[in-house]
């Protein structure tokens, strides 16, 4: 008989939205007429950007035709689509990213769990905690967790972010190897400032680490000392690897495109101590393992970056952050503290006093119902909170809003 992988029984994180669709079930089994909303959804609500549906429908009749039929595109996404990202998110910036350090994939979720293939076993792992659950998984799977005790991974290295410190991390004990960064956050909400990201960069030189920056939701930022990328901190060329979706951003979602950034200048080391190049390695990978993302698709996230594919992206993005400040209204309405939605679409909520993250889920379920995340479910330093979206439509979060603040009334 076979053998199974048994990293694969050690994967814990998938617990907590089964739970939540457990709950929910249960609970519209013994009410039938209830009427949940759900401000725990990640996926955008509002429709594909006009230019990026037109822009696919030209794409598929080309490829319904022998002349401009393109066939398999390249592992590392069409020229024409790294040329517009290089151009528009990171040289407008400016960031010297060229278009042979960009590599387009089926989405950021891709790219942010297999990059570590390319890292050694042995190198440790850091990850911020509250944390986005598939940057512990992929570790786990590669053999870099350990045994799961008490709520966290026995290899990997938390670094916890507390309220007092605006959910931010201190720098490491133990000089990790790997360290993922998320801002804006998720599931927090918060977002590393220049001095922030400055003092990473230093660490990540200093100590020969590497940074994986996760800047899905980049385009939600709208205060000016909030980077767009880390590229724009100097010397970032050297430590970090970024990774970008168009799921939120462009209105891609369930479309699948995305696409992280491997500078030339990043160099790991070898057992020998000879230098190579993450960039050249990468590249191997999606040789090796991938075969490139629809050129469909990639043409409607090129449209993304046309005058009129840029004034219908903030048309949407306009509507989830109204979305984010209407539940942030109510937060603060019904004496919850809470943190993000600004740049973000993520907001962080404090669980009323005396009790525990899933006990407000179930308040809220029951009271109010409506769908929340609890916070332990994404880590030890989650506990207390509550992660709330703002992605649902204006309609539903308004009604959710309401009720959030009338059922807290009566608490």
């Amino acid at each position: 008989m076979a053998h199974c992988n048994e990293k694969y029984l050690n994967l814990q994180s998938a617990c907590l939205f089964d739970e939540i669709n457990e709950k929910q079930n249960a609970y519209k089994e013994s009410h039938t007429d209830a009427d949940i909303i759900s401000l725990d959804i990640e996926d955008g609500t509002q429709p594909l950007a006009p230019s990026a549906a037109e822009a696919m429908k030209k794409a598929v009749d080309e490829m319904s035709r022998g002349g401009t039929f393109p066939g398999c595109g390249p592992e590392q996404g069409y020229l024409f689509l790294r040329e517009a990202i290089a151009k528009n998110d990171f040289q407008s910036r400016g960031c010297d990213i060229s278009p042979d350090e960009i590599f387009v994939s089926d989405g950021e979720k891709y790219d942010i769990e297999n990059m570590q293939e390319i890292f050694a076993e042995s190198d440790i792992a850091a990850i911020t905690d509250p944390v986005y659950s598939p940057y512990v998984d992929s570790n786990v799977l590669a053999g870099r967790g350990g045994k799961f005790i008490n709520g966290a991974y026995s290899k990997l290295e938390y670094l916890p972010c507390y309220e007092e410190c605006d959910f931010k991390a201190n720098l490491p004990q133990h000089d990790p190897m790997i360290i993922y960064l998320c801002s804006p956050n998720n599931p927090t909400g918060t977002a590393l400032n220049k001095s922030n990201l400055t003092m990473w960069v230093k660490y990540a030189k200093q100590t020969g680490a590497v940074i994986f920056f996760d800047a899905a939701y980049e385009a939600f930022i709208t205060e000016p000392n909030i980077p767009h990328s880390i590229y724009e901190i100097e010397g970032a060329k050297d430590v970090a690897i970024e990774f970008r979706s168009y799921s939120e951003t462009a209105g891609l979602t369930g479309l699948r495109c995305g696409y992280c950034v491997v500078p030339k200048e990043l160099m790991l080391e070898t057992k020998k101590d000879d230098k190579v190049s993450a960039n050249e390695l990468w590249k191997c990978h999606q040789r090796a393992k991938f075969k490139g993302c629809s050129y469909i698709v990639q043409r409607g996230a090129e449209a993304s970056y046309t005058e009129e594919g840029k004034k219908q992206i903030q048309a949407a993005l306009a509507v989830y952050r109204e979305n984010a400040k209407i539940i942030m209204d109510a937060c603060e309405e019904s004496g919850l503290n809470a943190y993000g939605g600004i740049n973000s679409p993520y907001i962080w909520a404090a669980v009323p006093e005396g009790m525990t993250s899933w006990e407000f889920f179930d308040f809220l379920l029951d009271k109010a119902q409506v769908i929340c995340s609890p916070g332990s479910g994404f880590g030890l330093c989650g506990e207390g909170f509550i992660r709330l979206t703002a992605f649902n439509t204006p309609e539903l979060t308004k009604a959710a809003a309401e009720r959030m603040k009338k059922a807290l009334k009566e608490l």
